[in-house]
């Protein structure tokens, strides 16, 4: 398999991952540093883009979920008002970014990114964050990978 084919599979994957679709690239990662035909530094690097790309989509997604819920807002059938919405996303955006850390966590990460999107979490800080954790865990990943090879 060229080098190509690979870094491409693995950026796929991760990117799946990070969105509603059941995907996983955790095992792929652990496979390719498994082989040591790639370097690691370049595996989790792509593989932390993708994901975080894939959460970058859910943020998206959130946001214009957002937009259109806030058209509802003033709906009696809509549980939340337009002052409970704007009470929601002052409180996200004071403690909520602190959720963003648990982006790599496995079904919860997902929504979480989707949430911070809803909430108009800020896009650079929002970007910073779910980076970091998502490039911690393919770091532990490869960490764990070399514990068993």
């Amino acid at each position: 398999m060229t080098d190509v084919a690979v870094y491409t599979g693995l950026l796929a994957s991760a990117f799946l991952a990070a969105t509603i679709f059941p995907a996983q690239s955790e095992a792929g990662l652990a496979y390719l540093v498994a082989m040591g035909e790639q370097p690691v530094g370049l595996l989790v690097l792509v593989a932390s883009a993708g994901n975080t790309a894939g959460a970058v989509v859910n943020w998206c997604l959130g946001r214009q979920l957002g937009r259109q819920l806030g058209h509802f807002s003033d709906r009696r059938w809509f549980p939340a008002n337009k002052a409970r919405l704007a009470a929601a996303t002052s409180w996200y955006q004071k403690y909520g970014y602190w959720s963003l850390l648990a982006s790599w966590v496995p079904i919860i990460g997902d929504p979480i990114t989707l949430v911070a999107g809803f909430f108009r979490a800020r896009f650079w800080p929002f970007l910073v964050i779910v980076g970091l954790a998502k490039t911690g865990r393919y770091l532990v990943v490869v960490l764990m990978t070399w514990q068993f090879v």
